[in-house]
């Protein structure tokens, strides 16, 4: 049971921080885009109707992409008035009971996301503008950012028990250190 915890965490911390490191190059990209449309806005007076929609989806796949990631490092945003002082089976207990509600809620999310996919895949949705791309693609890479932050709270969640056990899984990297306060 231990060693199929193990290798569930290492494999979700594995393939969350490759999504993650590979995802942060999209801001370059995003840039690029964003440079050649004011170039070619300023210098040509050739305005490019679809900049502005491939950005938004670009920043939908940096942001739902790396959100398993984020969760990785410890990016996210946690109230620490007391949590700090905590002792770590305080903290661990603590964390599996939010893990629990992420977990219903990106459950929830993932299960509309899919539903919404599919209705995209069907019906050929397109957004409503003089672009009209399909919105398909984005919503397909959508649902795998949920899912990936999904396995990550499951893995953060697997830890979480195996420390209340007195086990210690590899590496959470956003506890706070002892006597210290977290950022």
């Amino acid at each position: 049971m231990i060693r199929a915890a193990t290798t569930y965490v290492r494999w979700v911390d594995a393939v969350n921080r490759v999504v993650g490191r590979l995802v942060m190059l999209l801001i370059f990209v995003m840039m690029a885009v964003l440079l050649y449309s004011s170039i070619s806005r300023s210098a040509f007076n050739l305005p490019l109707i679809w900049v502005v929609e491939i950005s938004q989806f670009m920043l939908v796949a940096y942001f739902l992409l790396g959100g398993g990631y984020s969760m990785q490092l410890g990016a996210h945003v946690r109230m620490d008035l007391f949590y700090a002082r905590w002792a770590p089976k305080k903290r661990a207990f603590t964390d599996t009971i939010t893990a629990c509600c992420l977990i219903f809620y990106l459950v929830v999310l993932l299960m509309g996301g899919l539903s919404s996919t599919q209705y995209a895949l069907e019906y050929g949705q397109k957004n409503y503008s003089s672009w009209a791309p399909p919105l398909a693609p984005i919503k397909i890479i959508m649902c795998i950012g949920i899912a990936l932050m999904l396995l990550q709270a499951v893995a953060f969640l697997v830890r979480d028990i195996a420390r209340l056990r007195g086990i210690e899984l590899p590496g959470r990297q956003d506890e706070p250190e002892a006597g210290g306060t977290a950022s």
